[in-house]
């Protein structure tokens, strides 16, 4: 096998399963079809996965294509040997939905005490917003 630099070492992983993450928390799972000089990759049967707690949910997407510089991470996927309970779409949807609800209230609270302390709370899309 030859060894080559940059995007040109994804060409092994053409029409293997693989797990993308982005940048903005999506986790993506599909048959990578094509990737160029940039990273951009073109994903087939892709699937949004949503995880709440140890629960799990898809959503098909059909073809998706992803920018390179929004991919934080890729590997190839294996299901086989899961520990997740997988649920329906629309419980997951809901479940993300109280999830995210959860983290909005924490952060108002922390603001709200901050502020009462006479400190400058963190932006909404903080770095500290999952601590």
């Amino acid at each position: 096998m030859a060894y080559w630099e940059g995007p040109a070492t994804l060409l092994d992983e053409v029409d293997k399963r693989l797990l993308v993450v982005l940048r903005d928390g999506r986790t993506l799972i599909g048959y990578l079809r094509s990737i160029d000089q940039f990273s951009n990759l073109v994903l087939h049967r892709t699937i949004e996965r949503i995880h709440v707690g140890r629960q799990y949910g898809d959503i098909p997407n059909g073809v998706f294509m992803v920018r390179g510089e929004n991919v934080v991470l890729l590997g190839e996927f294996d299901d086989s040997s899961s520990q997740l309970e997988r649920v329906p779409t629309d419980v997951i949807l809901k479940l993300q939905q109280e999830e995210l609800f959860r983290k909005d209230e924490k952060q108002r609270a922390l603001a709200k005490s901050m502020t009462e302390r006479g400190l400058i709370p963190p932006p909404k899309n903080s770095l500290l917003e999952d601590s």
